[in-house]
Protein backbone atom coordinates (compact mmCIF):
# COMPACT_ATOMS: atom_id res chain seq x y z
CA UNK A 1 0.00 0.00 0.00
CA UNK A 2 2.92 2.34 0.32
CA UNK A 3 3.23 3.20 -3.41
CA UNK A 4 -0.37 3.13 -3.71
CA UNK A 5 -2.38 6.38 -5.20
CA UNK A 6 -3.82 7.36 -1.61
CA UNK A 7 -0.03 7.76 -0.08
CA UNK A 8 0.84 9.97 -2.95
CA UNK A 9 -1.46 12.59 -2.34
CA UNK A 10 -0.85 12.51 1.36
CA UNK A 11 2.99 13.39 0.43
CA UNK A 12 1.18 15.61 -1.59
CA UNK A 13 -0.95 17.30 0.64
CA UNK A 14 2.14 17.39 3.13
CA UNK A 15 4.14 19.48 0.43
CA UNK A 16 0.93 21.46 -0.69
CA UNK A 17 0.91 22.65 3.51
CA UNK A 18 4.28 24.05 3.56
CA UNK A 19 4.11 25.93 0.46
CA UNK A 20 5.01 29.68 0.10
CA UNK A 21 4.14 32.49 -2.56
CA UNK A 22 6.89 31.15 -4.60
CA UNK A 23 6.63 28.07 -7.86
CA UNK A 24 6.80 25.15 -6.39
CA UNK A 25 9.74 22.59 -6.37
CA UNK A 26 10.35 20.16 -9.02
CA UNK A 27 8.96 20.70 -12.45
CA UNK A 28 5.21 18.99 -13.19
CA UNK A 29 5.81 15.96 -15.21
CA UNK A 30 9.26 15.00 -14.34
CA UNK A 31 10.30 11.36 -13.78
CA UNK A 32 11.63 10.47 -10.47
CA UNK A 33 13.30 6.90 -10.71
CA UNK A 34 15.08 4.70 -7.88
CA UNK A 35 16.59 1.32 -7.96
CA UNK A 36 17.75 -0.30 -5.00
CA UNK A 37 21.13 -2.49 -4.56
CA UNK A 38 22.05 -4.85 -2.36
CA UNK A 39 25.70 -6.44 -1.94
CA UNK A 40 26.41 -9.79 0.05
CA UNK A 41 29.15 -12.35 0.71
CA UNK A 42 28.68 -15.85 0.09
CA UNK A 43 31.53 -17.71 0.95
CA UNK A 44 34.71 -16.10 -0.64
CA UNK A 45 32.78 -14.40 -3.16
CA UNK A 46 31.19 -11.19 -2.86
CA UNK A 47 27.65 -10.85 -4.76
CA UNK A 48 25.02 -7.90 -5.64
CA UNK A 49 21.86 -7.60 -7.26
CA UNK A 50 19.98 -4.86 -7.57
CA UNK A 51 15.84 -4.34 -8.07
CA UNK A 52 13.67 -3.51 -9.87
CA UNK A 53 13.47 0.54 -10.93
CA UNK A 54 10.52 2.88 -9.22
CA UNK A 55 9.10 5.20 -11.72
CA UNK A 56 7.09 8.10 -10.91
CA UNK A 57 6.18 11.32 -12.65
CA UNK A 58 5.78 14.41 -10.34
CA UNK A 59 1.72 15.65 -10.34
CA UNK A 60 1.10 19.33 -11.08
CA UNK A 61 0.08 22.19 -8.36
CA UNK A 62 -2.42 24.16 -9.29
CA UNK A 63 -1.65 27.43 -7.26
CA UNK A 64 -1.88 31.75 -8.18
CA UNK A 65 -0.91 34.27 -6.18
CA UNK A 66 -2.59 37.75 -7.04
CA UNK A 67 -0.85 40.65 -5.66
CA UNK A 68 -1.32 44.58 -5.77
CA UNK A 69 0.81 46.62 -7.63
CA UNK A 70 -0.64 49.86 -6.70
CA UNK A 71 -1.02 52.48 -4.07
CA UNK A 72 -4.31 53.88 -3.18
CA UNK A 73 -5.42 55.62 -6.39
CA UNK A 74 -6.24 59.39 -6.01
CA UNK A 75 -9.08 60.28 -8.32
CA UNK A 76 -11.38 63.09 -8.88
CA UNK A 77 -15.60 62.85 -9.66
CA UNK A 78 -15.91 61.56 -13.15
CA UNK A 79 -12.44 60.88 -13.84
CA UNK A 80 -12.46 57.86 -16.43
CA UNK A 81 -10.23 55.24 -17.32
CA UNK A 82 -8.39 55.40 -13.60
CA UNK A 83 -5.73 52.08 -13.63
CA UNK A 84 -5.12 49.72 -10.47
CA UNK A 85 -2.14 47.53 -11.16
CA UNK A 86 -1.91 43.64 -9.98
CA UNK A 87 0.78 40.84 -10.83
CA UNK A 88 -0.54 37.41 -11.21
CA UNK A 89 1.80 34.76 -10.44
CA UNK A 90 1.74 31.09 -11.07
CA UNK A 91 2.79 29.62 -7.91
CA UNK A 92 2.53 26.27 -9.03
CA UNK A 93 5.01 23.33 -10.54
CA UNK A 94 3.50 23.58 -13.78
CA UNK A 95 2.62 25.73 -17.28
CA UNK A 96 -1.12 26.72 -16.35
CA UNK A 97 -3.46 29.25 -18.15
CA UNK A 98 -5.47 31.47 -15.84
CA UNK A 99 -9.01 33.17 -16.49
CA UNK A 100 -9.28 36.67 -15.41
CA UNK A 101 -12.36 38.30 -13.82
CA UNK A 102 -12.94 41.70 -13.17
CA UNK A 103 -15.31 42.69 -9.93
CA UNK A 104 -16.28 47.03 -9.24
CA UNK A 105 -19.19 46.17 -6.91
CA UNK A 106 -17.79 45.38 -3.52
CA UNK A 107 -18.81 45.85 0.01
CA UNK A 108 -16.78 47.71 2.55
CA UNK A 109 -16.44 50.89 0.72
CA UNK A 110 -18.41 54.44 -0.03
CA UNK A 111 -19.04 53.88 -3.97
CA UNK A 112 -18.81 51.25 -6.21
CA UNK A 113 -16.39 52.80 -9.81
CA UNK A 114 -17.82 51.40 -13.00
CA UNK A 115 -15.94 49.37 -15.20
CA UNK A 116 -14.61 51.13 -18.36
CA UNK A 117 -16.03 49.91 -21.62
CA UNK A 118 -12.15 48.26 -21.93
CA UNK A 119 -11.47 46.63 -18.45
CA UNK A 120 -8.70 44.80 -18.55
CA UNK A 121 -5.77 44.68 -20.21
CA UNK A 122 -2.46 42.69 -20.30
CA UNK A 123 0.77 43.83 -20.06
CA UNK A 124 1.99 42.08 -23.04
CA UNK A 125 5.04 43.90 -23.39
CA UNK A 126 6.57 43.95 -19.77
CA UNK A 127 6.73 47.82 -19.55
CA UNK A 128 4.92 48.06 -16.89
CA UNK A 129 2.29 51.17 -18.04
CA UNK A 130 -0.68 50.48 -20.30
CA UNK A 131 0.67 51.16 -23.48
CA UNK A 132 -0.34 51.21 -27.29
CA UNK A 133 1.32 46.93 -27.33
CA UNK A 134 -0.68 46.22 -24.71
CA UNK A 135 -3.98 43.98 -25.19
CA UNK A 136 -6.94 44.17 -23.89
CA UNK A 137 -8.49 41.30 -22.55
CA UNK A 138 -10.88 38.77 -24.05
CA UNK A 139 -11.70 36.17 -21.82
CA UNK A 140 -11.04 32.55 -23.53
CA UNK A 141 -9.20 33.80 -26.06
CA UNK A 142 -6.07 35.50 -24.53
CA UNK A 143 -5.85 34.05 -21.42
CA UNK A 144 -2.70 34.45 -19.97
CA UNK A 145 -0.33 31.36 -20.11
CA UNK A 146 2.55 31.17 -17.26
CA UNK A 147 5.08 29.06 -16.31
CA UNK A 148 6.66 27.95 -13.17
CA UNK A 149 9.80 29.56 -13.06
CA UNK A 150 12.03 32.40 -14.26
CA UNK A 151 10.19 36.06 -15.82
CA UNK A 152 7.17 34.11 -17.47
CA UNK A 153 5.27 32.77 -14.23
CA UNK A 154 3.59 36.10 -13.74
CA UNK A 155 2.24 39.13 -15.71
CA UNK A 156 1.06 42.63 -15.28
CA UNK A 157 -2.64 42.94 -15.09
CA UNK A 158 -4.25 46.49 -15.94
CA UNK A 159 -7.91 47.17 -14.19
CA UNK A 160 -9.67 50.36 -15.69
CA UNK A 161 -12.58 51.88 -14.05
CA UNK A 162 -14.82 55.19 -14.31
CA UNK A 163 -15.70 57.32 -11.03
CA UNK A 164 -19.34 58.17 -10.98
CA UNK A 165 -19.53 62.25 -11.17
CA UNK A 166 -21.74 61.52 -7.30
CA UNK A 167 -18.75 60.59 -5.35
CA UNK A 168 -18.06 62.76 -2.25
CA UNK A 169 -14.61 64.31 -0.83
CA UNK A 170 -13.08 61.32 0.96
CA UNK A 171 -15.31 58.46 -0.46
CA UNK A 172 -13.56 55.09 -1.46
CA UNK A 173 -14.24 52.66 -4.08
CA UNK A 174 -12.85 49.37 -4.49
CA UNK A 175 -12.30 47.01 -7.90
CA UNK A 176 -11.40 43.36 -7.59
CA UNK A 177 -8.77 41.10 -10.15
CA UNK A 178 -9.51 37.62 -9.75
CA UNK A 179 -7.38 34.61 -11.34
CA UNK A 180 -8.47 31.27 -11.97
CA UNK A 181 -6.46 27.97 -13.52
CA UNK A 182 -8.32 27.32 -16.10
CA UNK A 183 -7.74 23.45 -15.45
CA UNK A 184 -10.16 23.56 -12.65
CA UNK A 185 -10.11 25.19 -9.05
CA UNK A 186 -11.77 23.65 -5.77
CA UNK A 187 -10.55 22.41 -2.34
CA UNK A 188 -6.95 22.12 -1.73
CA UNK A 189 -6.03 18.65 -2.93
CA UNK A 190 -8.58 18.35 -5.26
CA UNK A 191 -7.55 15.75 -7.97
CA UNK A 192 -8.00 16.50 -12.01
CA UNK A 193 -7.21 13.22 -13.06
CA UNK A 194 -4.72 13.15 -16.22
CA UNK A 195 -5.13 16.81 -16.30
CA UNK A 196 -1.73 17.92 -15.63
CA UNK A 197 1.08 19.46 -17.54
CA UNK A 198 1.07 16.80 -21.40
CA UNK A 199 -1.34 14.52 -19.89
CA UNK A 200 -0.57 10.92 -18.15
CA UNK A 201 -0.17 13.09 -14.63
CA UNK A 202 -3.23 14.34 -12.43
CA UNK A 203 -3.17 18.22 -11.51
CA UNK A 204 -3.54 18.51 -8.16
CA UNK A 205 -5.58 21.74 -6.74
CA UNK A 206 -2.55 23.55 -4.01
CA UNK A 207 -3.84 25.97 -1.26
CA UNK A 208 -4.89 28.92 -3.07
CA UNK A 209 -7.75 26.67 -4.24
CA UNK A 210 -6.27 27.13 -7.74
CA UNK A 211 -7.72 30.79 -7.95
CA UNK A 212 -6.87 34.27 -6.16
CA UNK A 213 -8.29 37.48 -5.76
CA UNK A 214 -7.50 40.93 -4.32
CA UNK A 215 -8.88 44.36 -4.22
CA UNK A 216 -7.18 47.75 -5.02
CA UNK A 217 -9.05 51.43 -4.15
CA UNK A 218 -9.64 54.57 -5.19
CA UNK A 219 -9.64 57.78 -2.90
CA UNK A 220 -11.72 60.74 -4.36
CA UNK A 221 -10.01 63.59 -3.57
CA UNK A 222 -11.90 66.63 -4.83
CA UNK A 223 -9.70 69.55 -4.36
CA UNK A 224 -11.20 72.56 -5.57
CA UNK A 225 -8.91 75.94 -6.28
CA UNK A 226 -10.92 79.50 -6.38
CA UNK A 227 -10.45 82.69 -6.41
CA UNK A 228 -11.71 86.02 -5.84
CA UNK A 229 -10.99 89.23 -7.28
CA UNK A 230 -11.56 92.89 -5.63
CA UNK A 231 -10.00 96.32 -6.49
CA UNK A 232 -9.83 99.50 -4.90
CA UNK A 233 -9.74 102.72 -7.03
CA UNK A 234 -7.29 105.99 -5.91
CA UNK A 235 -7.34 108.91 -7.87
CA UNK A 236 -5.40 111.96 -7.83
CA UNK A 237 -7.20 114.03 -5.92
CA UNK A 238 -7.41 111.49 -3.28
CA UNK A 239 -10.89 110.06 -3.59
CA UNK A 240 -11.93 106.83 -5.83
CA UNK A 241 -13.62 108.31 -9.03
CA UNK A 242 -12.06 106.09 -12.16
CA UNK A 243 -10.36 109.21 -13.69
CA UNK A 244 -7.71 109.04 -16.10
CA UNK A 245 -4.23 108.86 -14.09
CA UNK A 246 -5.89 106.98 -11.44
CA UNK A 247 -4.51 103.95 -10.18
CA UNK A 248 -6.02 100.52 -9.39
CA UNK A 249 -5.14 97.92 -7.06
CA UNK A 250 -6.39 94.61 -7.75
CA UNK A 251 -6.23 92.23 -5.26
CA UNK A 252 -6.90 88.18 -5.70
CA UNK A 253 -7.23 85.48 -3.06
CA UNK A 254 -6.67 81.92 -4.68
CA UNK A 255 -7.90 79.32 -1.96
CA UNK A 256 -7.69 75.32 -1.90
CA UNK A 257 -10.39 73.50 -0.02
CA UNK A 258 -10.77 69.92 -0.02
CA UNK A 259 -8.00 67.10 -0.28
CA UNK A 260 -5.74 66.11 -1.98
CA UNK A 261 -2.99 68.40 -3.98
CA UNK A 262 -3.36 70.97 -6.98
CA UNK A 263 0.18 71.13 -8.62
CA UNK A 264 1.98 73.17 -10.16
CA UNK A 265 -0.45 76.02 -9.83
CA UNK A 266 0.24 78.89 -12.14
CA UNK A 267 -1.82 82.84 -11.74
CA UNK A 268 -2.39 84.64 -14.80
CA UNK A 269 -3.52 88.12 -15.42
CA UNK A 270 -4.04 89.96 -17.94
CA UNK A 271 -4.05 93.48 -17.92
CA UNK A 272 -6.88 95.27 -18.69
CA UNK A 273 -6.92 97.60 -22.26
CA UNK A 274 -6.50 101.15 -22.02
CA UNK A 275 -4.48 101.11 -18.59
CA UNK A 276 -0.29 100.65 -17.73
CA UNK A 277 0.83 97.89 -15.27
CA UNK A 278 2.97 99.67 -12.43
CA UNK A 279 6.34 98.84 -12.68
CA UNK A 280 7.10 96.61 -9.00
CA UNK A 281 4.01 96.20 -7.90
CA UNK A 282 2.80 93.00 -7.84
CA UNK A 283 3.01 91.25 -4.33
CA UNK A 284 2.38 87.62 -3.24
CA UNK A 285 1.31 87.01 0.75
CA UNK A 286 2.56 90.96 1.00
CA UNK A 287 6.04 89.88 0.05
CA UNK A 288 7.29 91.77 -3.09
CA UNK A 289 7.88 90.16 -6.38
CA UNK A 290 10.09 90.97 -9.03
CA UNK A 291 8.67 91.60 -12.70
CA UNK A 292 11.56 89.76 -14.71
CA UNK A 293 11.14 85.94 -15.23
CA UNK A 294 13.28 84.08 -13.24
CA UNK A 295 14.21 85.64 -10.20
CA UNK A 296 11.10 84.56 -7.96
CA UNK A 297 7.74 83.57 -8.34
CA UNK A 298 6.37 86.55 -9.99
CA UNK A 299 6.93 87.68 -13.58
CA UNK A 300 5.22 90.63 -15.76
CA UNK A 301 5.38 89.60 -19.05
CA UNK A 302 4.60 91.69 -22.57
CA UNK A 303 4.09 89.38 -25.14
CA UNK A 304 1.57 87.97 -26.54
CA UNK A 305 -0.30 90.29 -24.32
CA UNK A 306 0.29 92.53 -21.26
CA UNK A 307 -0.11 90.23 -17.92
CA UNK A 308 1.25 89.16 -14.47
CA UNK A 309 2.17 85.61 -13.73
CA UNK A 310 2.84 84.37 -10.48
CA UNK A 311 3.57 80.52 -9.76
CA UNK A 312 2.26 79.61 -7.11
CA UNK A 313 3.58 75.75 -6.79
CA UNK A 314 1.44 73.12 -5.43
CA UNK A 315 -1.41 73.61 -3.19
CA UNK A 316 -3.92 72.28 -0.74
CA UNK A 317 -6.00 72.94 1.54
CA UNK A 318 -3.62 73.12 4.33
CA UNK A 319 -1.44 76.21 2.28
CA UNK A 320 -4.39 78.91 3.45
CA UNK A 321 -5.26 81.14 0.81
CA UNK A 322 -2.50 83.18 -1.51
CA UNK A 323 -3.17 86.33 -2.14
CA UNK A 324 -1.92 88.38 -5.15
CA UNK A 325 -1.83 92.01 -5.29
CA UNK A 326 -0.99 94.30 -8.40
CA UNK A 327 -1.78 97.49 -9.67
CA UNK A 328 -2.41 99.74 -12.91
CA UNK A 329 -3.42 103.31 -13.86
CA UNK A 330 -5.84 104.47 -16.14
CA UNK A 331 -4.33 105.63 -19.14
Amino acid sequence: MFHSRWSALLALASLLASASAHALGTVAGTTIENTAQITYTVGASTLSTTSNTTTIRVAEILDVAVTLNSSTVTVAPGAVSQRLVFTVTNTGNGTETFSLAGLSALTGDQFDPTPATNFIYLDTDGSGDLSGPDALYAPNTNDPTLSSVGAGSSIRVFVLNDIPNGVNDGDRGRSQLTASARTGVGAPGTVYANAGDGGNIDAVVGTSGASSQLHGEYLVESLQVSAVKSQVVLDQFGGQRPLPTARITYQIVVTATGTGSASAVNFSDLIPANTTYVAGSLTLNSVALSDTTGNDAGEYATTPNPRVLVNLGNLTAASGPQTITFAVTID
